[in-house]
């Protein structure tokens, strides 16, 4: 293995039995799914998740878009006005498994230190809604929560996108979408990201390298292949790494994970932005697992990565952020 999982991590592992990944059903995921969510909800889970921040109000809303409802989760700051800066939200989960709830250790952090209004969609997921669905869900949540910027509280001129794992995913296609549309996105934030869909996530060279990692583990990825992209489906699609014109992108800060067996995602989708003439930051973290910044009370690396996450925000969110103590996060590389 590339880095060395932490030990919380390790002990969390050995207590957890993992489902059958490779002969799971879709049935059987659902159920994975809600106990997730249950365990998540306990009290271990939230030692795990990390306690929100107090000065961050987080409510519920929903979304209304062509022909379905979606909920959201936002987070607002204690006390502010409005015109804020947006952050759009996507939570990992391979698009099968996750809730915007896991989130919110980060995403209350972001609202209330950026400050902005943060909104996690509660996007479908598969089995019941294979791709491409959560990403349009993805595309047609960010055109309406801009539409109604009155409404929401937030600047329509600055917004970014952040997403984690299979949310990077979709945080990246909306950023591709954003310059068609003419939408202003400022920034883009790839946490883990998962950003190649076809048949090569199995050849990278992490995916063996880092293949005893307890989280996303290969046999979690070849389940996540199989129910969400049906058999019509060309995952090229949804592959940011596929995608040919990336000219025009917002900058990207990319967080890479050492034990990550989707780790070379991060680079291979950098150097292409890079080859674009776009700005991107890649960063590793080597004692880190994948969905780390989901699980801040067993993973140190957290903690930095969150700084780290929240001084890019604001160098290009904010009005005026030409700060030299940001600059080492400017630089497109690192």
């Amino acid at each position: 293995m590339r880095g060395k999982v932490p030990l919380g991590v390790r002990i969390l592992s050995a207590l957890s039995t993992e489902p059958d990944w490779d002969s799971i059903t879709p049935a059987q995921v659902i159920e994975v799914r809600e106990a997730q969510h249950r365990k998540r909800r306990s009290a271990l889970g939230r030692i795990v998740t990390g306690r929100p921040d107090p000065r961050a109000l987080i409510t519920t809303r929903t979304l209304d878009l062509p022909g379905r409802r979606l909920s959201a989760r936002v987070y607002r700051p204690e006390g502010e006005g409005s015109a804020l800066p947006l952050i759009v939200a996507f939570h990992g989960g391979g698009l099968i498994l996750g809730a915007p709830d896991q989130d919110d250790w980060l995403l209350s952090h972001l609202a209330a230190e950026c400050p902005a209004v943060v909104v996690s969609v509660d996007y479908r997921l598969a089995p019941e809604h294979p791709a491409p669905a959560p990403v349009e869900d993805a595309y047609d949540s960010v055109v309406r929560i801009v539409e109604d910027a009155t409404e929401w509280g937030i600047d329509p001129t600055r917004i970014a996108l952040l997403g984690a794992s299979a949310g990077a995913t979709l945080a990246t296609l909306t950023a591709i979408r954003a310059v068609e549309l003419g939408l202003p996105v400022r920034a883009q934030v790839l946490i883990n990201p998962q950003l190649d869909w076809t048949e090569r996530v199995f050849e990278y060279p992490s995916f063996t390298e880092n293949a005893d990692s307890p989280t996303a583990t290969p046999a979690n990825c070849r389940a996540v292949q199989r129910i969400v992209l049906p058999e019509s489906f060309d995952p090229r699609a949804i592959s940011p790494v596929d995608i040919d014109n990336l000219a025009g992108l917002a900058p990207a800060l990319i967080q890479a994970v050492g034990t990550d067996p989707l780790e070379d995602h991060a680079p291979a989708y950098a150097d292409r932005l890079r080859d674009a003439g776009a700005e991107a930051t890649l960063t590793r973290y080597p004692d880190a697992v994948h969905a780390f910044l989901s699980m801040p009370g067993v993973v140190p690396a957290a903690r930095p990565a969150r700084a780290e996450i929240l001084a890019f925000l604001r160098s290009h969110l904010l009005e005026h952020s030409g700060s030299a103590a940001l600059g080492a996060t400017k630089t497109g590389r690192r």
